[in-house]
């Protein structure tokens, strides 16, 4: 007889990732802990806190350390800086909850002591600033994977959601893959145009992720992964952590997103400006209801996923406070062992589900640390510059 799903997620961690909980502290409080007291529970304002972590099980978080695409150059690194920096603050302030983690063996150690183990991850290369310096900057700060871009392209590589520029990543880009190798910081493919996918895996020589996206074959989203890229991902020994986000996971909900970017549109407002965006959602949905999506949409992503790429290759990056909607039935981080649960029902082994909830980005990273480490044997920091390569 199968375990009990408690016991399964206290032996083998669950590791999300991606959660933007750092940005709702930054928008609701400025950071400010007092006001926003995780442990004393958050419900109503974020989807995330303490007591919903711990009776979802969670073992380990990338925490999202985004800052919007409208901020560029200094100022978004900058914010960068102060998202770290929050991130800091609340795994210290809740210091015998939480615990650093900037290697696989440190989210082994801290798990072991009971805690969360905590990674951080920037979202969108717009936060280097154009600079291979600033991204050894963030590596060094704790930051162990970069999503290339996010919804707005950046000057060496095309989103999955802006008019394409390069086909792909740019000779510079390619450099920040080849420099994101050598410090051992995981490329992150999610948010990224299919061609900046295929550009990234083929220059790539460690495994990569997709920290928060599912199948395009599934639901026909941008966001979402082809089953060619699925298929090199697999061979390349990355993981693609599936997201809950409606828009990406239901076709339905996705129709009625790029719907409402085109109306965004014609009303002047930029839909990759992701505040604006959201707040004309909220009003454009009073008019045009949304649909929902349920825990049954995110099941068929797993299960179309496990036919492409296998369970070695499958994670979790529920995308908590990074959307105004979940799906029925994955509202909060309460919820991870309903998602485990049904994925047992339908005949995942205990073996499956320990692989997805963190065996296996826990193996990438590692490999992406060996990686380095043989690269770091017959390479230095690279000196490139974007002028240098893309002016």
């Amino acid at each position: 007889m199968s375990r009990d799903l408690t016991d399964l997620l206290h032996e083998h961690p669950l590791i999300d990732g991606h959660n933007d909980l750092p940005w709702a502290a930054r928008d609701l409080t400025g950071y400010d802990f007092d006001r926003l007291d995780l442990a004393a529970g958050t419900v109503g304002r974020t989807h995330t806190d303490l007591p919903r972590l711990a009776a979802g099980l969670v073992g380990g978080q990338f925490w999202s350390v985004w800052v919007p695409a409208t901020l560029a150059g200094d100022a978004a690194v900058t914010a960068t800086l102060e998202q770290i920096d929050g991130v800091h603050q609340m795994i210290g302030r809740y210091a015998d909850r939480l615990g650093l983690a900037r290697t696989a063996d440190e989210a082994r150690r801290v798990f072991a002591s009971g805690r969360i183990a905590s990674f951080l991850g920037a979202e969108g290369g717009h936060s280097i600033g154009c600079s291979l310096g600033a991204l050894r900057m963030l590596h060094v700060l704790g930051v162990r994977y970069m999503t290339l871009t996010h919804n707005e392209n950046v000057p060496w590589a095309d989103s999955a959601t802006d008019t394409p520029v390069l086909k792909g990543l740019s000779p510079f880009g390619v450099e920040v893959v080849r420099e994101m190798n050598r410090i051992g910081m995981l490329v992150d493919l999610s948010h990224v145009s299919a061609d900046t996918m295929r550009d990234a895996l083929a220059e790539s020589v460690a495994p990569v992720i997709f920290s928060h996206s599912s199948a395009r074959a599934v639901c026909d989203s941008p966001r979402n992964a082809p089953d060619d890229v699925l298929e090199i991902l697999r061979d390349e020994n990355g993981v693609i952590m599936a997201t809950f986000v409606p828009d990406f996971v239901s076709q339905e909900c996705a129709d009625w997103r790029a719907g409402a970017r085109e109306a965004a549109r014609t009303e002047g407002i930029d839909p990759n400006d992701h505040e604006a965006f959201e707040a004309f959602g909220a009003r454009h949905s009073v008019a045009h209801p949304k649909p929902k999506a349920t825990i049954e949409h995110v099941l068929a992503h797993f299960e179309h996923l496990r036919e492409v790429v296998g369970v070695d290759h499958i994670g979790v990056g529920g995308d908590y406070d990074g959307v105004r909607e979940l799906p029925e039935g994955l509202q909060d981080v309460s919820c991870y062992p309903r998602l485990f649960g049904a994925l047992r029902d339908r005949g995942w082994s205990d073996a499956d589900l320990a692989k997805v909830a963190g065996a296996n980005v826990l193996r990438v990273l590692g490999d992406a640390e060996d990686v380095a480490r043989e690269l770091q044997t017959t390479r230095g920091p690279s000196l490139a510059t974007y002028a240098d390569l893309d002016g």
